[in-house]
């Protein structure tokens, strides 16, 4: 009797598990292939095509050679325009050599000297200093964003980019193939007629020799402003309440000084990605020299899957080794893996105060839920956890003892740590690091902090959905 199509489907499950058992934990954590191999076990032919699809961080050929080649001339040329501004090592406590150490082989970018850091916590205001900028913009202005939409914030950034393109001042676009996707549809012919340059990153694509896994995104926020001056944090270039019910609160560093530079580098790269060309504008305009404005020591820290290192997750975790008093982080979403979770408790278990900043509600449910799944073990530890209200925290930082800061557009989520390409900016500056402490001391006066006997007390149904989306930690 010849075998039914029904029990030929059921040896083809079989099969396809026995197959995903062995290829998925391979060069993988436990966790993520934990993820995998349970929705797959569930829905073996579903599971293996979405695996085949979002599985892997896989990135074409071309673009890690074009990655390893770009990192290799940037690590050449800082001598050479950086100068004496290139610092060996900042003047910090001992316990925080091997972090800094770990930061210099993992950057492209040394530490440098002469820098100045303003914080804009304000939204408008975030918009505002860097409209008046691109106003004062004399050569170029370097634009990189995830999220640039074609409402009221846009169409006031792109009136300024119209202005100085009628003063000569060349201006460029990047923004992420899928945050930006329909909004640069709408704008292309608008960019063209203003002659602006406007590529998307990364754009969704299946198949062909720029094909890369299609939730790989370019998470970046910088702006570059005549080589001079600098942008990055969390803010894109959208509405403050583009988020339905929710009004996102950022920060953002506005630099000045020879750090500047860096920030060039990773707008360069990733242009370079797609136009697979510089720009021909002459060298002394595109990175020129950049006098000291002030007593700064900073560093650039990008991260995505092309770096294989997981850049900035690594960081974190020594620089949490290494805190003796205190360590505030603040992100909007929290979802990380196990080695960074470790930290976080092994840090407050030795008497560091530890403090977690996240909004108390959430444009991602799923998320959210999974990030609670996580408190109880944080505030055993001894950590403390402050559900900010109000305004959606959108806000991506955190400080270190008294010595460290670190701004950028990175959560604190595996996917920030593994998918997207991020950047980062360490500021070893006791001043800068007691200015972000201002900011963190007014988030825990509008937060409600969590305590640990009524978490204790939430209902079952409450315990399994949020362990439930925790299953899903490395799909999010």
């Amino acid at each position: 009797m010849e075998p039914s199509w029904g029990t030929l489907y059921l040896i083809s499950e079989w099969a396809v598990r026995l197959a995903m058992l062995f290829y998925v934990p391979q060069r993988r954590s436990p966790a993520a292939a934990r993820g995998w191999l349970l929705l797959i076990f569930f829905l073996p032919w579903p599971g293996m095509f979405l695996y085949t699809i979002f599985g892997r961080a896989y990135l074409p050929r071309q673009r890690l050679e074009m990655q390893f080649a770009v990192s290799r001339l940037v690590r050449e040329l800082q001598p050479r325009i950086l100068g004496d501004a290139l610092v060996s090592k900042p003047s910090l406590p001992p316990a925080f050599g091997p972090a800094v150490t770990l930061a210099h082989r993992l950057a492209d970018f040394g530490i440098c000297r002469g820098n100045q850091v303003e914080l804009l916590t304000d939204y408008r205001e975030g918009i505002g200093r860097m409209l008046a900028d691109i106003n004062g913009a004399r050569h170029h202005v370097h634009l990189l964003y995830y999220i640039f939409r074609d409402d009221a914030t846009g169409m006031r950034v792109i009136e300024a980019l119209k202005r100085a393109t009628g003063r000569g001042v060349k201006c460029r676009i990047l923004a992420d193939g899928y945050g930006s996707f329909f909004a640069f549809r709408r704008l292309a012919p608008v960019f063209r007629a203003m002659d602006i340059e406007a590529l998307l990153v990364m754009p969704p694509r299946v198949w062909g020799r720029k094909a890369v896994r299609l939730d790989l995104r370019n998470h970046r926020k910088i702006a570059v402003i005549d080589g001079q001056i600098g942008y990055v944090g969390s803010q894109n270039i959208v509405d403050p309440d583009a988020n339905r019910r929710l009004t996102n609160e950022e920060l953002v560093a506005r630099l000045t000084g020879p750090v500047v530079r860096q920030l060039q580098g990773v707008f360069l790269a990733d242009r370079f990605y797609e136009a697979e060309s510089l720009p021909d504008d002459p060298p002394e305009q595109l990175l020129p020299e950049v006098a000291s404005s002030g007593g700064v020591l900073a560093q650039v820290m990008p991260s995505g899957p092309g770096y294989h290192h997981g850049n900035i997750q690594q960081l974190m975790v020594a620089l949490m080794h290494a805190a003796a008093n205190r360590v505030v982080l603040t992100t909007p979403y929290f979802v990380p893996d196990e080695p960074f979770l470790l930290a976080m408790k092994m840090a407050a278990e030795r008497g560091v105060a530890v403090h977690l900043v996240v909004s108390r509600h959430s444009n991602k449910p799923i998320v959210h839920l999974a990030q609670e799944s996580m408190y109880e073990e944080l505030l055993d530890a001894g950590a403390r956890i402050h559900l900010y209200h109000g305004n959606f925290l959108h806000a991506k930082h955190a400080t270190i003892d008294d010595d460290v800061a670190v701004i950028g557009s990175s959560n604190l989520d595996i996917r920030s740590f593994a998918l997207n390409n991020e950047v980062s900016v360490l500021l070893y500056d006791r001043g800068v690091v007691a200015a972000l402490h201002a900011v963190q001391a007014r988030y825990f006066q509008d937060s409600e902090e969590v305590d640990l006997l009524q978490w204790r007390k939430r209902g079952v149904l409450a315990r399994v959905a949020q362990n439930t989306a925790r299953l899903a930690d490395t799909l999010l």
